[in-house]
């Protein structure tokens, strides 16, 4: 089957505040067809050495509430990008620095990661992939316990 693979990021730095978590980045799937999490890359601009860790989660939202782009969202929509596969329209919409949690997340991962120029690349081992159904999300919450930005980015396949 041909793949089409698509990534959503980050425009701008997304500020987090001290303890407060953060939907990074989210992209939400159509009715159509679901979405399934390839790769990841997450990366700070936290300069202090001693700085506590970064909690980092992959969640999967059923965008019961506060899951529209530019709804207490950047919308990022514009920024999705196809990347691999044959040429199809996008149909995935999605936002980043989420100022209005959604409140209906499952956390599928988690761990931490430092602040002080931090950087994670994760690409999944084939078949141990994160998938959402139709009309549902993927995203990237972060909870930082100090004031720092992330960039982060996801790339997703249509299923």
């Amino acid at each position: 089957m041909a793949k089409a693979g698509y990534q959503i990021r980050s425009t701008a730095a997304v500020a987090l505040s001290a303890a407060t978590a953060k939907t990074a980045v989210m992209i939400i799937t159509p009715a159509q067809f679901g979405g399934d999490l390839k790769k990841f890359r997450i990366g700070f601009d936290g300069v202090t050495a001693s700085a506590v860790p970064v909690l980092w989660e992959v969640v999967r939202s059923t965008n019961a509430s506060n899951s529209a782009p530019g709804t207490g969202n950047t919308t990022e929509s514009a920024n999705i990008v196809q990347v691999y596969g044959r040429a199809i329209t996008t149909g995935f919409t999605g936002f980043s620095a989420s100022t209005s949690e959604p409140t209906v997340l499952t956390v599928l991962d988690a761990n931490l990661l430092t602040p002080c120029g931090g950087l994670l690349v994760y690409d999944f081992p084939l078949g141990d992939t994160f998938e959402c159904d139709v009309s549902a999300g993927l995203g990237i919450r972060l909870t930082a316990p100090a004031a720092v930005n992330a960039r982060v980015s996801m790339i997703v396949e249509r299923i």
